[in-house]
């Protein structure tokens, strides 16, 4: 698939304190684009930066393949929706008179309106008061807000925030429907489970830098599962090994940290020349989670 969404040494600083590094993004149409990284990586200033809320200090941001200047920035946007930080909408009117007023501040027809509520499945409740809406609602009114322009694009910025596991799962569907209806998606989150069930394609960020980029079973390939030998005598095996691997015990299995197989072949055959029985080898299964702790240094989200 085309990118709709390319950057070329995307960076923006403060003053002398850099944010972001020379970010190339390229996100695919069509897909639902996980944007992950350690709180302070610049996940926020990225996402601002692509909807022109924040300048940035150097590079290119393009959309759709065309660049996103002073001349293009309002036509380009106009195909861009978003929901960042808190979801609109004011408390003491309807659902039904929030949309209203984003359906007069756009120029947008009734159809228009119609299908972004049907979209998010709020159909029943638009003459609620917003103030009386669950935080998920609320959520679903926002992204309502963005998809009444018909957007090619939504940036969606930790969209399930603060959601109860039911709200989450509503998220979760929305974001795959809406990528099966041929709108790309770019989400940050820092529920590494829910991204790992919804992205079809995954950025990381770490200290403002792009550290990986492509699909989950690209991810996990660049990151070598542990290694777990079953022995009769794991501590034995331990005393061994530790001395030329990264080892511990984990039960009656000794556990061989990011071993490729050429590593774990050596390391099984100096077990077996040293007397010890090897029962089993196998590889240990890694979350999510865990190759992004090893790609960001431990860092938390």
């Amino acid at each position: 698939m085309p990118d709709i969404v390319t950057t070329d040494r995307l960076a923006k600083r403060y003053r002398e304190h850099p944010v972001v590094h020379d970010l190339d993004l390229r996100i695919p149409e069509g897909c639902v684009y996980g944007f992950l990284g350690p709180n302070g990586s610049g996940k926020s200033t990225t996402m601002k930066m692509l909807l022109g809320l924040v300048r940035p200090s150097s590079g290119e941001i393009r959309i759709g393949g065309r660049p996103m200047r002073r001349s293009t920035r309002r036509e380009l946007l106009g195909g861009i929706g978003s929901l960042i930080e808190t979801p609109p909408g004011y408390g003491h009117l309807t659902g039904r008179e929030n949309m209203r007023l984003v359906q007069r501040l756009l120029g947008l027809g009734d159809g228009q309106v119609a299908r972004a509520v049907r979209t998010v499945r709020l159909q029943d409740h638009l003459d609620k008061k917003v103030r009386a809406y669950s935080l998920g609602m609320k959520q679903r009114l926002g992204i309502a807000m963005a998809l009444a322009r018909e957007p090619r694009l939504l940036i969606l910025d930790e969209p399930t925030n603060g959601l109860d596991p039911a709200g989450i799962e509503e998220i979760r569907g929305l974001l795959r429907r809406l990528a099966g209806d041929g709108v790309t998606v770019m989400v940050s989150s820092h529920l590494l489970g829910e991204i790992d069930r919804t992205a079809t394609v995954l950025g990381i960020l770490g200290g403002g830098r792009l550290l990986f980029q492509g699909t989950r079973a690209e991810l996990f390939a660049r990151s070598a599962p542990d290694v777990l030998i079953d022995t009769p005598d794991p501590a034995y095996a331990h005393s061994l090994l530790s001395g030329g691997f990264e080892s511990r015990l984990d039960g009656t299995s000794v556990r061989l940290a990011g071993l490729d197989d050429r590593a774990t072949a050596k390391a099984v055959a100096h077990l077996v020349g040293a007397g010890v029985d090897v029962h089993g080898v196998r590889r240990g299964e890694r979350s999510l989670e865990d190759v992004f702790m090893d790609l960001t240094g431990g860092g938390g989200l």
